[in-house]
């Protein structure tokens, strides 16, 4: 067995000890006298050199490897990112979108990249309307907008990174042709969702209508074959070649707008991420098609109230987020979408002046309408998706690091799985609307509102502080709110901070929250207003929070992966 891999398996190991206490202030921590909170779930996972964290131990695993082997970084994100597409193939893949945030450890500047696919030449609100459609489907065909997952693999390997994708599709391929054992967690979600996959689906994740064994090997031929297509040709042969081609024959017979001429005209972009000041520093989000906006504007608003002073997960510290959300969501739904199409007035929906103003409407009783603050125009709500996504992150010897995240949306995306390749195509389509003047309306070669939502952090000097981000739909944004106040508003542990009790706010009144949360609290927020669901144990409702933390004093890198889902956390 190499090394390294050992090295991996025995921190792995220790990272599912459970119920260790929770260790005590340290002279590191933000705030060293306010920690509280105890106990922790996991314990800490910390190291000097280089860190990775990811949505499954394996991915996790592979990319300590590509660290402690001497690639950067980016080569260990992309091939964590191949991992996942194989090893939690319900939540993302080859057939998905991806979005990432790096930071230069030598020049400090913070780039973004943008995976996400668009939709056809032949994609109109006419199109649908002669199909007699109101809405575009949540599954099939016609959800599916060309993936954009492996044009972003291969950009940030040629700009950033130092080995090949070729090399960097080695672990992925390895899963692929001869299997990964299967999870308890793996093992439910298949049994949740499998009843939407097409009989190829079927016949890879749930052969005679049963989801796989715990601790059986899935194995996905066609996808290893597929990537090993992808490692010999790069992403040429996804698109304008045999695989896109394949792909898009495959979608056009089962009554899809995508042709070939659409996979062969898709390129990743390159972009100048968003920023904003919040507790000290300065934390990045993705521009639209992304929702990043709203992460930044509650942050913004977040700004105008002493949030610390009100208490951790106190009542009026959960009604005050759960409000201040429904503020930016109310601007997101209004004005996120494909920029090339319409940009929307970013510097007024960030401006301080404004986000005081919003901040401001928070009132004592929960809202349940909240309207865009820019304009009246009566816009629909573009999603309250669970988000079947997954996160992976690196920082590296050289202070290089990666925010990055990948999706198919829904668990199994569209539920159509093209048999030759393998491949499980996304349902990115679905978000869409075909509301007339909407901005996010379908149109031809456009990209749709993406939940995807990476975020990094650095200091005021453009110093790395920290890598952030989770899955979870809409849960995005208020998941990373609520942890980063944990961690500098509450002084906790990167672990404490993820662990903690979490909220989640729908559309209206409907707010979950996690059991552990006390029942006075629960009551109160009901007092107030807020239609309280109490959720059992530790689900994916809540989206799996993953950090890198560069502490501030000694330069250790300490991580934090969430037990809510697969997360795993690795560092020398």
């Amino acid at each position: 067995m190499h090394k390294s891999s050992l090295i991996a398996i025995i921190v792995l190991a220790a990272a599912c000890t459970p119920n260790l206490p929770a260790p005590t202030s340290s002279a590191a921590d933000p705030h060293p006298a306010t920690v509280t909170y105890a106990p922790q779930n996991r314990p800490d996972v910390a190291g000097t050199t280089g860190a990775v964290v990811a949505g499954h131990p394996l991915a996790a695993a592979a990319g300590y490897d590509v660290l402690r082997s001497g690639g950067n970084a980016v080569d260990a994100a992309v091939t964590m990112a191949a991992v996942l597409a194989v090893v939690r193939p319900h939540m993302n893949g080859a057939g998905g979108d991806a979005f990432a945030l790096m930071y230069d450890g030598e020049t400090g500047e913070v780039t973004g990249i943008n995976g996400s696919g668009r939709s056809g030449a032949l994609a109109t609100a006419d199109y649908f309307a002669a199909r007699d459609l109101d809405e575009v489907p949540g599954g099939g065909a016609l959800s599916i907008t060309v993936p954009g997952a492996v044009s972003a693999w291969a950009s940030a390997l040629e700009r950033h990174g130092t080995i090949s994708l070729a090399q960097a599709l080695q672990p992925a391929i390895h899963y692929a042709k001869d299997g990964f054992p299967v999870s308890t967690r793996l093992h439910d979600d298949i049994a949740g969702s499998a009843d939407k996959l097409n009989a190829a689906g079927m016949a890879i994740f749930a052969p005679g209508g049963e989801a796989p064994r715990v601790g059986s090997l899935l194995r996905n031929p066609a996808l290893a074959a597929t990537l090993r297509t992808i490692a010999s040709e790069g992403p040429g042969a996804m698109y304008g070649g045999a695989i896109g081609n394949q792909l898009a024959e495959f979608i056009e017979g089962q009554g899809g707008y995508l042709r070939v001429a659409d996979f062969a005209a898709h390129e990743p972009e390159w972009t100048t991420p968003l920023s904003t000041i919040y507790e000290g520093k300065r934390v990045y989000a993705m521009p639209p098609n992304s929702q990043g906006i709203a992460q930044l504007s509650q942050m913004g608003m977040a700004e105008h109230f002493d949030l610390e002073a009100m208490g951790h997960n106190s009542a009026d510290y959960l009604h005050t987020l759960i409000e201040i959300k429904k503020l930016a969501f109310a601007d997101r739904d209004r004005w996120v979408a494909d920029p090339a199409f319409g940009a929307a007035p970013l510097d007024r929906l960030l401006d301080a002046d404004y986000l005081e103003a919003r901040a401001l409407l928070v009132g004592d009783r929960a809202a349940e309408n909240v309207e865009p603050g820019l304009d009246e125009s009566s816009v629909s709500s573009i999603g309250n998706g669970e988000g079947d996504t997954v996160y992976a992150m690196a920082v590296d010897r050289w202070g290089n690091a990666v925010s990055w995240i990948q999706s198919l949306f829904s668990s199994f995306g569209s539920g159509l799985v093209e048999p030759e390749t393998g491949i499980v195509l996304q349902n990115r389509g679905s978000l869409f609307t075909l509301e007339t003047g909407h901005p996010n309306i379908m149109a031809p070669g456009k990209r749709p509102y993406h939940t995807l939502t990476p975020v990094l952090v650095t200091d005021r000097d453009g110093d790395l502080v920290m890598t952030l981000g989770t899955p979870g739909g809409d849960s995005q944004t208020q998941s990373l709110l609520q942890v980063f106040n944990n961690l500098y508003l509450f002084g906790m542990t990167p672990q404490q901070a993820i662990e903690a009790p979490r909220y989640r706010s729908y559309n209206g009144l409907r707010v979950a929250v996690e059991s552990r949360l006390p029942v006075p609290i629960r009551r109160e927020l009901e007092s107030r207003g807020h239609d309280i669901r109490v959720i059992d144990g530790w689900t994916s409702t809540f989206g799996g929070v993953q950090m890198i933390l560069v502490d501030s004093i000694s330069g250790a890198l300490r991580t934090g992966a969430d037990p809510r889902r697969e997360a795993y956390g690795i560092a020398y």
